[in-house]
This record gives C-alpha cells, sequence and structure tokens, in this order.
C-alpha cells in the first residue's frame, strides 16, 4: 500500500481549522469586531515572527523595504485581507456564518471571473457554464431574500482580490503575511492603546477592571489561530496537486455552513437552498474540469 501523502494531513488541518473559526470568535462576542482586528493584526505578527526567526528566514526584508513598488503591493493585500477580516468577524457576530460560507463557496468562480477581466484568460465552455450557475444562484439568492448577499460577495472579492494581489507578490506565504501584519500592527498598536484607555468597554479595559481574563487569552489566541492554518497550506500547497489542493479548500465552507444551520439555528429554508444548490451545482462542474475528469482533460 504506498504511503500517504503528508500534504493531505496539512491541507486538512488547515481548512478543518479555517472551517471552525466561527467557534472560534463566538468566544469574542463581548468584543466589537473592529477591536477583535486589532488584535489579530498584533497576535499575528508576533506569532508569524517566531517561526521566521527559528528559521532564520530574514534575507526578503530588505529587498522589500528597498522596492517601493512591492511595499505597495504589500500595503494593498495588508487592506484587502483586513478587510476580509474585519467582515468576517462582523458576520460571525451578527449570525451570518451561512452567508459568509457563501462566500468561501463561491470564491473560485470570482477567481475565474477576475481572471478573464484582469489577466485576459480564456475560459472553456464549462468554466463559462460554471460562472453562469453560480450568477445564477446569487440572483436567484436576491431575489428570494429580497437583498443582495453582500456579506458573501464581499467576502469572496475581497479574497479573490487578495489571491491576485499575492500571485503578483515576490513573498512566500509567511513572509507575506508577516509583511502584511506588521504594516498592520502600525497602525493597530496605537489605536489599541487608544482604545484601550478611552472606552470603557473595551477588551483590555474590562480586563484592567477586573475583568474576564481569560477574554484576554482568547484576543492573543487569535495570532496563533492565524497563523497555524496558513502554515499548514503552505506546507500542503508544495505537497499536493492544485486539483487535489482546490477539492480540499471546500472542507473550509462546507464546515462553516453546517455549523450554522445546525450548530448556530440560521434559517435555511427550501428557496434558499436551491440558490445555495445552483453554486454548489457550478463548484462541483468547476472542480470536475479541473481535476481533469471532463473530457480527459489533464488538470492545470
Amino acid at each position: 500500500m504506498p504511503p500517504v501523502n503528508p500534504g493531505l494531513f496539512y491541507g486538512a488541518l488547515a481548512f478543518v481549522g479555517w472551517g471552525l473559526y466561527p467557534l472560534f470568535f463566538r468566544e469574542l462576542a463581548a468584543v466589537t469586531p473592529l477591536e477583535i482586528i486589532l488584535h489579530r493584526a498584533l497576535w499575528s505578527v508576533l506569532a508569524v515572527a517566531l517561526p521566521l526567526a527559528v528559521l532564520a528566514r530574514w534575507s526578503w526584508l530588505g529587498p522589500l523595504l528597498r522596492s517601493p513598488q512591492q511595499m505597495r503591493m504589500v500595503l494593498l493585500g495588508a487592506v484587502l485581507i483586513g478587510a476580509n477580516w474585519l467582515i468576517y468577524v462582523w458576520a460571525v457576530s451578527e449570525h451570518r456564518v451561512v452567508e459568509a460560507s457563501l462566500g468561501y463557496f463561491i470564491n473560485p468562480i470570482v477567481n475565474v471571473a477576475l481572471g478573464v477581466a484582469v489577466l485576459g484568460e480564456r475560459l472553456r465552455p464549462v468554466q463559462w457554464t460554471a460562472v453562469a450557475l453560480a450568477a445564477a444562484g446569487v440572483v436567484w439568492l436576491t431575489a428570494t431574500a429580497g437583498a443582495l448577499p453582500w456579506i458573501a460577495l464581499a467576502l469572496a472579492l475581497l479574497f479573490a482580490l487578495y489571491g491576485l494581489v499575492r500571485k503578483t507578490a515576490a513573498l512566500g506565504a509567511l513572509e507575506g503575511l508577516a509583511a502584511e501584519t506588521a504594516l498592520m500592527a502600525v497602525v493597530a498598536v496605537p489605536l489599541l492603546a487608544w482604545w484601550t484607555f478611552t472606552q470603557p468597554g473595551a477588551a483590555l479595559a474590562q480586563v484592567r477592571a477586573g475583568g474576564d481574563a481569560a477574554l484576554l487569552g482568547w484576543l492573543v489566541l487569535t495570532g496563533p489561530v492565524t497563523v497555524l492554518p496558513l502554515l499548514g497550506f503552505a506546507a500542503a500547497a508544495r505537497r499536493l496537486p492544485l486539483a487535489t489542493l482546490g477539492l480540499l479548500q471546500y472542507i473550509s465552507p462546507t464546515l462553516q455552513f453546517a455549523l450554522g444551520v445546525w450548530v448556530f439555528g440560521e434559517p435555511m429554508d427550501g428557496a434558499r437552498l436551491a440558490g445555495f444548490a445552483l453554486i454548489w451545482s457550478a463548484l462541483a462542474l468547476y472542480s470536475a474540469d479541473a481535476a481533469g475528469w471532463l473530457g480527459g482533460r489533464r488538470p492545470g
């Protein structure tokens, strides 16, 4: 029996970790989403600095600081991922986990659309069909709910744009996150200090006043909780074919969807389920094409 590719373990670790995010951020319900993001930036840059220090991987820093173009790309990446984090945490706090999961279901389709719009890529008929099905699903959800699923669309678009920025950047996953969170921390640290000493409801102010000290522990954990799945993803990406990695990525929104419906009790009526079914059909078609299961095409 051939040995199991360790990339499967690392990929599962990453995507299951991301899929369980709603459970983690529900523990921070007493903290405003913006304050959570400020803490996340601070503790993430500290968490990502540790493996870089252990590996002595700092040679990228000098060239980055000497390149205004790369610094602009890092700044843009920091803004995009910061906005993605803020909307996601807000969605969890507002009991809209299912809609947030939809964003990550449609993210691959948005990536395809961006490839056409920005990179001038050409789609095969099967890919156009997948895009059309996903668009039909979004239109159906908008029509039946009477409102655009803006959380899902914003999360998908922000993450797709972030991926596009990272694709053109000269930094690895770990180094890129270190640079982005360092830029965020430059803003987050003074804002956190101001927030703590001027807002009585601030998390650190509550802890200082003798409140729940465990709250600080949960905030500190936002760092490792952010970095560890990324490390798992980076390890998986080096060991797995892209088609396999693409299929594994659906673990995260599937877990989030299940948590939203069966743990947090968010509504899922027949009309809404039909919209999700259209999007799941688009993903199935897109994934089958990417894996080379249609027409004998090789993955790629």
